[in-house]
């Protein structure tokens, strides 16, 4: 049965799952959101990735200096990080930052 019609003990949704490594870093995994207000609007199928950077405002201007499409400009978080985001050529999208 595909992942997304599971149902889990906590009912059919994942509002986030982590897999971690002592190094840092990891996948951050999560159900598709139907809002249209989703900051994250993937569907199944498409691919989205966190990448941990010391220096997001320095891999932001090198990733548009590189052509990459821009979709958030770099920002502080709510929750203590430094981020921005991007979509690669493929259409996937990427966020970077300072949160572990």
């Amino acid at each position: 049965m595909p992942a997304a019609r599971r149902r889990g003990p906590y009912g059919p949704r994942v509002e986030h799952a982590q897999l971690a490594w002592p190094e840092g870093g990891g996948i951050m995994l999560g159900s598709v959101k139907e809002a249209e207000n989703d900051r994250w609007p993937l569907r199944p199928g498409t691919f989205g990735g966190y990448v941990v950077t010391d220096r997001p405002d320095e891999l932001c201007a090198r990733a548009r200096a590189a052509g990459a499409e821009i979709i958030a400009e770099p920002a502080d978080t709510d929750y203590g990080s430094r981020e921005f985001g991007a979509r690669d050529p493929e259409g996937n999208l990427w966020s970077f930052g300072t949160y572990r």
